[in-house]
């Protein structure tokens, strides 16, 4: 037989393979293409609850930096940049992200336990509640364990409702889409929290007294306590309708049947899973890192801008040494407001673009890529250059969002294809909590340690030089880390 011929039977073999091979694809290839699938009524409804549960999440991690300055002096009447001021917004940053980090592993594991809706419910009463309470603060030790209770409910919340969503949709191009889509809609919580401080700066001596309880304020109109109650408002709708709506029909059938494997921390360490933990935590701190130890530290370089210092120091003639003190803590705070909001939707395009791109690469590695590349050069640009500049930072501000939120994107839609159904819960809320919470946040607290100084004028301008140094930092140890991500296996989310 001539070398490279077949015999007839082999040829038969072959030829059969190659066929059933083609036309086991068929299908896979056709669901690339397009998605036939449309949403029914009760899927848009989970969408719809999806979207404000996610934007809220958002809403309510992001009020801190708002807030933070005005609370702090405030409650402890300590100057910002000194070290009593630090230590106390090192703690607001941390402790709570560590507490989540904590108590949201556990809500991972009780949604695999319990079922995705219960967890997704009572982590939303949790938080809402919370951040109502905490507009009352009294004293910042009151402040900090009722933002620890708010970083609890979010990081639970998030958990729960990736794993719910990715099960509800089993087409994979149509869960793509969803995943990506509604984690979009996050960043418009960044957007209302700015807009929301906007008005409350506006208006906060037209609004109700603070007070009550037998609990006495210092200051019963300070918008920053307005802002914090704020965060009640999400809770109210999801907590009427998420009930109603159908748990994870993959999780009820597997429980009904018997055949839910017990959850266990220990199995995420298992050979088949081991690389893709310790990656997974790794990277997601490292885009934790740049969010809470660049990002959200432009509201302490505001202040720092020439034409915000310009416009505080000239103050109109005869105004009393109180109101002039008043008015410049206004001016930073809408400065800041506005800064944020900008950012948001900087983060909000950076969502889209990854919906957009998740259903068209196919490499998760190169989809990632798509947002660690340009980050090695926006970042130090942005925060050592921008904030020289108002506008600039303005333009600033909404690249390096871009390229630091879509990854946050990127890991709901990631995390649930590389966890079987008895261990998603638990896989994404290690990666989430201990990696993005407990050790992502941190970046927060080396931020302002390493920013810390005597020389209140100085102050910004430091923190805006750190950051870039941590932003930078994060994006090239985050690009090196990618080469050891595993690809997902297959499209369909592992049984």
């Amino acid at each position: 037989m001539i070398e490279g011929e077949l015999d007839e039977p082999e040829r038969s073999r072959h030829l059969h393979g190659a066929t059933r091979h083609h036309c086991d694809n068929v299908p896979r290839l056709m669901k690339n293409l397009k998605s036939t699938a449309k949403l029914t009524p009760v899927q848009w409804a989970i969408c719809t609850v999806a979207v404000i549960g996610f934007a809220f999440d958002t809403y309510e991690i992001l009020m801190l930096p708002l807030v933070l300055r005005p609370a702090v002096v405030e409650l402890t009447g300590f100057a910002p940049g000194s070290p009593a001021y630090t230590s106390w917004a090192r703690s607001l940053f941390y402790v709570p992200a560590f507490a989540a980090g904590i108590f949201g592993l556990l809500g991972g594991y009780l949604t695999d336990l319990f079922g995705r809706r219960r967890v997704l419910t009572f982590s939303i009463l949790l938080y809402g509640v919370s951040a109502f309470a905490s507009g009352f603060a009294t004293s910042i030790e009151m402040l900090l364990v009722l933002r620890c209770l708010v970083f609890i409910g979010v990081s639970v919340e998030f958990v729960a409702a990736t794993a719910w969503l990715a099960e509800l949709f089993q087409d994979p191009r149509q869960r793509e889409n969803v995943l990506g889509y509604t984690q979009a809609c996050s960043s418009f919580g960044g957007v209302m929290v700015g807009f929301a401080n906007l008005l409350v700066v506006q208006y906060a001596a037209q609004l109700p007294t603070i007070g009550g309880f037998g609990l006495t304020v210092a200051d019963p109109h300070a918008a920053w306590r307005y802002t914090l109650m704020t965060g009640l408002i999400p809770a109210i709708p999801l907590m009427l309708i998420r009930p109603f709506l159908p748990e994870s029909p993959a999780w009820k059938e597997k429980r009904a049947a018997g055949q839910l494997k017990r959850p266990s921390f220990g199995e995420l360490f298992a050979p088949g899973l081991r690389r893709t933990t310790l990656v997974t935590t790794l990277m997601v701190a490292l885009s934790y890192g740049a969010a809470f130890g660049a990002i959200q530290q432009i509201p302490q370089i505001a202040p720092g801008l020439p034409e915000v210092r310009q416009e505080t120091q000239n103050p109109p003639p005869n105004l009393a040494p109180a109101a002039t003190r008043a008015r410049a803590a206004q001016i930073e705070q809408r400065t800041a407001a506005s800064l944020s909001s900008t950012g948001e939707i900087g983060g909000l395009f950076g969502r889209f673009l990854l919906a957009i791109l998740a259903v068209r690469v196919v490499s998760r590695r190169k989809l990632l890529h798509v947002f660690q590349v340009p980050g090695l050069i926006v970042m130090p640009l942005v925060f050592a250059v921008s904030t020289l500049h108002l506008n600039w930072l303005y333009v600033g501000a909404f690249l390096a969002s871009a390229v630091t939120v879509g990854q946050f994107s990127f890991w709901g839609n990631y995390l649930p294809r590389v966890y079987p159904l008895h261990l998603r819960g638990t896989g994404e809320s290690f990666a989430a909590n201990i990696g993005g919470r407990l050790v992502g946040t941190c970046f927060a607290w080396l931020a302002l340690t390493l920013a810390a100084t005597s020389d209140a004028a100085y102050a910004p301008r430091k923190m805006a030089l750190v950051s870039a140094g941590i932003g930078l930092t994060v994006f090239l140890l985050g690009f090196i880390a990618s080469h050891w991500l595993p690809e997902p296996k297959q499209e369909e989310l592992p049984d």
